[in-house]
């Protein structure tokens, strides 16, 4: 018997916090679901990851403004994916001016958003409850690296002024995508990071670069930050618990692809992959919230890599099934 499609069975609210963790910066977790972060200035917010839907990101409004009643200039896309980017249209209504992502996430919108807009809309039922409020594919407005400036395209990095507080915005690295983009409030010490590190959660790969993820989160490390916002998961608050968000992802990675490799080096096909890779995982993150929705999508993307497949495969609604009947009956 196939276990439940994806998240397809997992339909109970969340209990969503929203926490103050600096000065200006502030946590919107739900319990391992996708979280946001906030930014509040003197002049302007700024929101890191819009929600899945306008209805969703409508909620996290309220709780902004319960703290500030200033205007929400910017919203910063830490990736492509569906569950991060389809609630901006909302924030227009609150004075954003503009949608800010990288280049490499604006070729991934290009070459597979909507293809991903489908795939993860049935793989999240409940995120996407009222995904009727959904307008359309979300597009940046700012691009940050690889573009002509004079079309709105920032090359290296961004630093934004929101009134008594910079953020720098910039891609560190490829990790959980390849356009991978975080928030830094320096004088602050305070990190959004996106997908590029969870905490006691699936760390969600299918569209990863396995190899240099590990690269990509030393060079977080390097930063010391005393907070961190991690894509899923609680807030993490000091030095060691930042380190500890970072070695539980990178352990994560870093085990997946072995298997991986190993997997690949055996000629084993993707059922023994999968099985393999379970014997090493299993044990030490099968407990994590969305561990069984993940595994498959994260073999089969690792397994992919191992072989020499670096773009990775674009995911259908229609290939997330067809995998899934495979390694998860």
């Amino acid at each position: 018997m196939s276990k439940a499609f994806a998240s397809q069975a997992d339909l109970a609210d969340k209990k969503i916090t929203f926490e103050q963790l600096s000065a200006h910066c502030w946590a919107y977790t739900a319990e391992g679901d996708p979280n946001s972060g906030v930014i509040i200035g003197d002049r302007f917010i700024m929101v890191s990851d819009a929600t899945a839907t306008p209805a969703m990101a409508r909620d996290l409004i309220a709780r902004i403004r319960t703290v500030s009643d200033k205007p929400i200039k910017y919203v910063l896309l830490t990736h492509y994916h569906a569950v991060r980017v389809l609630g901006a249209s909302a924030y227009f209504a609150e004075g954003a001016q503009e949608i800010i992502a990288s280049q490499g996430t604006l070729e991934l919108i290009i070459e597979r958003g909507k293809e991903d807009m489908q795939s993860e809309m049935e793989r999240f039922p409940r995120l996407f409850r009222n995904a009727e409020t959904v307008p359309g594919l979300t597009w940046p407005t700012l691009v940050i690296g690889g573009g002509n400036p004079v079309q709105g395209e920032v090359p290296g990095r961004l630093t934004v002024d929101l009134g008594g507080v910079q953020v720098q915005i910039w891609h560190p690295g490829p990790g959980h995508t390849r356009g991978d983009t975080i928030a830094w409030v320096a004088q602050e010490k305070v990190l959004f990071s996106g997908d590029l590190v969870e905490y006691e959660a699936g760390v969600y790969t299918g569209d990863a670069h396995l190899e240099e993820w590990p690269a990509t989160l030393e060079a977080l490390r390097a930063l010391n930050a005393e907070a961190i916002v991690p894509g899923r998961g609680e807030a993490m608050k000091g030095s060691a618990q930042v380190n500890r968000a970072l070695d539980y992802t990178k352990r994560w990675v870093e085990t997946l692809y072995r298997c991986a490799r190993e997997a690949a080096q055996a000629n084993m096909d993707l059922r023994s992959a999968m099985a393999h890779t379970r014997k090493a995982m299993d044990p030490v993150f099968g407990h994590v919230f969305i561990y069984e929705h993940c595994l498959p999508f994260d073999v089969s993307r690792a397994y992919d890599e191992a072989r020499g497949i670096k773009n990775p495969r674009i995911w259908t609604a229609e290939r997330d099934k067809e995998m899934w009947a495979s390694l998860q009956a």
